[in-house]
C-alpha cells in the first residue's frame, strides 16, 4: 500500500514527466523542452513569443512577405507521421528526413517544407527525456549557435534528474511523450535561414489541453538545416502559452 508521501512523490514524478511532454514546446517544443525543474514563468506568459532580444537574424533570413504566406502555409501539407516515443513526428518522402538511424533523423531539403520538418524533428530530439544516445548527437551535429553547449549541459543535468525519478536504465529514455505538434507559422524564410513558431498541444490539469508556441530558428549549413540553440540553452526562453490557433496553420488532421 502506498503511503501518502509515496503517492505525492509519484504524482510529482508524473507531473515532471508530463511537463517535459506538455510544456516544448517540446518541442518544444516546448511542451517538450521545459527544464525538469522549470523556471517560474518560462512558458506561462500568454503573449505570443517574440524573437529573443539580442538575437541576430542570419543573413538571407528575410522577413516573410505577405505574398509568400500561402506558399509557406503549404509546407504543412502532404506529410506522413511516425511515432517517436509517443509523439507523432512529421516526414515527407520528398523533403525529409531522408536518413533515420538510432533514433536520429537528418537530411532535409532546402525548402520551406524541409525547414519545417527539420525544426520539429531536430528540436524534439534535443529533449533530455530521450536519453544521451539521442540528445547528445542531435545537439552536437544538428544544433548550432552560441548557446548549443549550454543546451547540452542542461540536458545532462535534466536527464540525471529524470532518470532518477523514473528509475530508467543508464542511457535509456526516461519516459514517453504526451504531446502533439498541432500548428505552425513562419516568421521568416529564405534558402539561407528560417524562423518558425511551432504550436504543441499537451495534457494540462483536470483533463484540459494546453497549447504552447515555441520559436525555432534554423540556418542552412553544410548541406542540411541546423537548429539554432535557444537563448541560454533553455527552450523555455523561446516558448509561450497560447490560447488560440488563430493565425497559425493547423496540420491536416489536427483541427
Amino acid at each position: 500500500m502506498f503511503t501518502h508521501s509515496a503517492r505525492c512523490r509519484r504524482r510529482r514524478r508524473r507531473r515532471r514527466t508530463l511537463l517535459l511532454s506538455a510544456v516544448l514546446a517540446t518541442t518544444i517544443l516546448v511542451l517538450l523542452h521545459g527544464r525538469a525543474q522549470p523556471r517560474a514563468g518560462s512558458a506561462a506568459d500568454p503573449v505570443r513569443p517574440t524573437a529573443p532580444a539580442g538575437r541576430v537574424r542570419e543573413p538571407g533570413a528575410s522577413r516573410t512577405r505577405a505574398g509568400a504566406s500561402g506558399t509557406l502555409a503549404a509546407a504543412g501539407q502532404c506529410l506522413s507521421w511516425t511515432d517517436f516515443h509517443g509523439i507523432q513526428l512529421p516526414a515527407s518522402a520528398q523533403d525529409g528526413p531522408h536518413h533515420a538511424r538510432g533514433g536520429l533523423a537528418w537530411g532535409f531539403t532546402d525548402t520551406p517544407r524541409g525547414a519545417l520538418l527539420a525544426a520539429i524533428n531536430i528540436a524534439v530530439r534535443t529533449a533530455a527525456l530521450w536519453g544521451p544516445a539521442i540528445y547528445q548527437p542531435t545537439i552536437t551535429r544538428q544544433v548550432t549557435g552560441p548557446d548549443a553547449a549550454a543546451l547540452l549541459s542542461a540536458d545532462a543535468s535534466d536527464y540525471a534528474q529524470l532518470r532518477a525519478a523514473s528509475h530508467a536504465g543508464a542511457g535509456k529514455p526516461a519516459g514517453r511523450g504526451y504531446a502533439a505538434e498541432t500548428a505552425f507559422r513562419f516568421d521568416a524564410y529564405s534558402p539561407a535561414g528560417a524562423t518558425v513558431d511551432i504550436v504543441t498541444a499537451g495534457p494540462g490539469s483536470g483533463g484540459t489541453t494546453v497549447l504552447a508556441a515555441t520559436r525555432i530558428e534554423l540556418v542552412w549549413r553544410g548541406g542540411d538545416w541546423r537548429v539554432v540553440a535557444p537563448p541560454g540553452g533553455d527552450w523555455g526562453n523561446s516558448a509561450a502559452a497560447v490560447s488560440s490557433l488563430t493565425g497559425y496553420t493547423i496540420f491536416p488532421g489536427e483541427g
